[in-house]
């Protein structure tokens, strides 16, 4: 194996697509909360923590998860051989001191948050991924806290809460599906997931339930004066998105969880608008 092809597999061990996400989720609550021309490096330095953090993450994950992604994701740096299951220990063990240095040079409660997190993550698959629904919450917190972690670090937590709560619901629902769709491996590794343990339907039957409870609040940041109309204008139609993809899921997991995805981003866009035309001299 060349260090160029494992240089790819460390990269691909952070999963990028995510790393950046969860940075962009972090900015976002930082954002909203006002923080981007109030405390713009309190803003860089969380980014930052949550991008270390995140990497790190997806690594240590990988790495514990080794034996069931040769079932369900064989394509994955360690089971094709790119990277050693010690080198993606070390490379994420690495990431997380990074993550660690950053956050302590934060407020108080981000530093809170950023504990809790970086605990969750390194006992999400040995302690949690296995028990039905309780790992597929702690995901959902740990998407969510991101903004409540943005947040934190300009220290104005207030205007994120909202946005934590339907980003967590959102994302748990999500989980679920996700769960569905990689029932075969997980079965095999003898996880008990909630689809193995109350069954495929009625799992996809609790993650559309979730989801609508999460559509019906969404109006709140509006109907609370936060945001103006310009917040609804763009929510609705994310709200739209994320119920055809609950529908969708039931026939096919893999497109579902997928679409839900991006109705998720379109939901803090919403967030995004309204928080920056609230900010203009004429609100919508």
């Amino acid at each position: 194996m060349t260090a160029g092809e494992t240089g790819r597999g460390l990269l691909e061990l952070t999963r990028p697509v995510n790393v950046i996400a969860a940075s962009v989720l972090t900015f976002i609550g930082s954002f909203v909360a006002g923080g981007l021309a109030e405390k713009p490096l309190a803003t860089a330095t969380a980014v930052g923590a949550t991008a270390l953090a995140v990497g790190a993450g997806n690594a240590i994950n990988d790495y514990f998860d080794r034996e069931i992604d040769r079932i369900n994701q064989p394509e994955r740096a360690i089971p094709r051989g790119a990277v050693s299951p010690r080198g993606a220990l070390a490379f994420s063990l690495l990431l997380f001191a990074g993550a660690v240095a950053l956050a302590v040079t934060l407020p108080t409660l981000a530093i809170a948050i950023a504990a809790v997190n970086l605990f969750a993550l390194i006992a999400y698959t040995e302690l949690f991924k296995g028990l039905p629904g309780l790992g597929n919450a702690l995901v959902a917190y740990l998407v969510g806290s991101t903004f409540l972690f943005g947040a934190a670090a300009v220290e104005e937590i207030g205007p994120a809460v909202v946005l934590f709560v339907l980003a967590a619901v959102a994302t748990l629902t999500r989980e679920i599906v996700k769960d569905v769709e990689d029932i075969e491996g997980d079965r095999a590794e003898g996880l008990n997931t909630l689809p193995i343990a109350i069954g495929e339907r009625r799992a996809l039957t609790v993650a559309a339930g979730l989801l609508v409870v999460a559509v019906v609040a969404s109006p709140v940041p509006y109907l609370r004066g936060d945001f103006g109309l310009a917040y609804l204008v763009v929510v609705v139609p994310a709200d739209a998105v994320m119920l055809v993809a609950a529908y969708e899921s039931f026939a096919d997991p893999s497109s579902g969880q997928s679409r839900l995805k991006y109705g998720m981003f379109l939901a803090a866009l919403a967030f995004i608008v309204g928080r920056g035309v609230r900010a203009l001299p004429i609100s919508l």
